[in-house]
């Protein structure tokens, strides 16, 4: 029977189980995502006022019609998070070897909360866009910090599935705020969004602070950083994970420990050996280029659907659309890799597969003129890319030690967003804004799918 020493939690935190830090966690990220899909909704985002020939001029709605953003303007309204989160997953990455991990989610939380509410407050194009940069400095914390604490808890057998249900958030909560967003910004008005998401994540940011947290494994207990003689107790530590988790790929450092001075060059330091290893960087390569179409196609979809299709309820299918092929795709992506065995190689096969047939789906689905056959191809291709989000980011935890892990999801999450779909949603309106063929765009978007598939083929070995 497989070792399952890796998901023991120690006895002084003892409500943390495994499943219920899982479901924790998997609340939260649902949260975060949420307000990714409701920025994006049309009930929010809404429309820009439009004339006719005839000089007939309809009023905009939602954020773009009061505010009088131009596609680009509203593509940059979509990324603006990202900047802070850019800047903040490697500053918390760092930090986590320092402060406790989990008081550092709980610090992110609580920024998010308040941004959150500063983009009810908005007053012009500027202002919303100031508060949505701080919302990804509050998000930094936990997309860096929290799925080590998964892969070290999880049980072996079943690390790459829970890491899968992790991210299956992603497209779920998505879907979950596109359809939020749609309901309360058509009937309240996009302002009263952003509050019901704060309340929904403002118990998880004082849960931060007010139970006794948990550390990473191979990490000392804080109160012995600043010990006289911690070497002895975190090679111990260290020698324990090294001895019943037989899945690290790399050796632990000798020391069992970081150096806790001399915080800037040990983070070149780190940041060098993630840069020299050619699994991570080529699982990273493939990442940023799906990442690129997947963030414009959840920004734009349902105004490219609404346009192609006159899909009057385009929030509703493509959320609902999201919600199932994001749970299914997601679960089953990462079960698949439990069952073909954990390996790299194993990983790479999948992310390979998945995204080339995915795409081939998708590409045709945007072919098609009647709007079922669209909907049953885009359904299977989105089922079949959301496969990928457990092997993605398993690789990322499992191609490096321990130590590296929190700094190796942030700067993963720093290259898909700031070469992905940082760039991608503004692109996108520009492209738009030139063809005025919603038709036209995604298909030459969808195309850029299959170089993600081919950069992962490669990194098979």
């Amino acid at each position: 029977m497989a070792t399952s020493a890796s998901s023991d939690v120690s006895s002084n935190q003892s409500w943390f189980t495994p499943l219920r830090l899982l479901v924790l966690f998997c609340v939260i990220h649902l949260i975060n995502y949420m307000d990714r899909g409701v920025i994006s909704s049309n009930g929010v985002n809404g429309i820009p006022k439009t004339c006719g020939a005839d000089d007939t001029c309809t009023s905009g709605s939602g954020i773009q019609g009061q505010f009088k953003l131009t596609n680009f303007e509203d593509g940059i309204l979509s990324s603006a998070f990202m900047v802070g989160l850019l800047l903040a997953c490697p500053i918390f990455a760092s930090l986590s070897k320092r402060i406790n991990p989990f008081r550092l989610i709980g610090v992110g939380l609580s920024i998010w909360t308040l941004s959150v509410i500063g983009c009810d407050f908005s007053f012009n194009f500027w202002s919303i866009v100031v508060c949505r940069m701080i919302v990804g400095v509050g998000e930094a914390s936990f997309i860096s910090l929290a799925a080590p604490f998964i892969y070290d808890n999880a049980p072996a057998h079943k690390r790459t599935g829970w890491i899968a249900i992790l991210y299956m958030c992603m497209p779920t909560g998505y879907a979950i705020g596109y359809l939020y967003g749609g309901f309360v910004g058509e009937r309240l008005g996009w302002r009263y969004a952003f509050w019901g998401e704060a309340i929904l994540m403002f118990p998880f940011a004082i849960l931060g602070f007010v139970v006794e947290p948990l550390q990473y494994k191979g990490f000392p207990p804080r109160e012995t950083v600043n010990a006289s003689s911690p070497v002895d107790t975190a090679t111990s530590l260290v020698k324990d994970l090294k001895t019943k988790d037989g899945t690290s790929r790399k050796d632990l450092p000798e020391n069992g420990v970081e150096s806790f001075s001399n915080s800037s060059p040990q983070f070149l330091k780190d940041l060098k050996a993630l840069l020299v290893d050619k699994v991570f960087v080529v699982n990273v390569l493939g990442f940023v280029v799906y990442t690129f179409v997947i963030g414009a196609y959840s920004y734009w979809g349902p105004k490219a659907g609404y346009s192609i299709y006159q899909m009057k309820n385009a929030d509703m299918i493509f959320g609902g659309i999201t919600v199932v092929c994001g749970i299914i795709g997601t679960i089953t992506g990462g079960y698949a890799l439990d069952y073909l065995g954990t390996t790299i190689p194993n990983a790479f096969k999948l992310l390979s597969s998945t995204t080339f047939i995915g795409a081939a789906f998708c590409f045709g689905a945007f072919c098609f003129k009647n709007m079922y056959a669209f909907l049953v191809f885009f359904s299977v291709g989105e089922l079949l890319l959301f496969a990928t989000q457990g092997p993605v980011n398993f690789v990322c935890l499992h191609c490096v030690r321990p130590s590296l892990r929190p700094l190796s999801m942030a700067m993963s999450t720093v290259a898909i967003h700031i070469f992905g779909d940082v760039p991608s949603s503004p692109l996108v309106g520009v492209l738009e804004d030139h063809l005025n063929n919603w038709r036209k765009t995604t298909l030459i978007l969808t195309t850029i799918f299959f170089p993600a598939a081919i950069i992962w083929f490669i990194g098979k070995r």
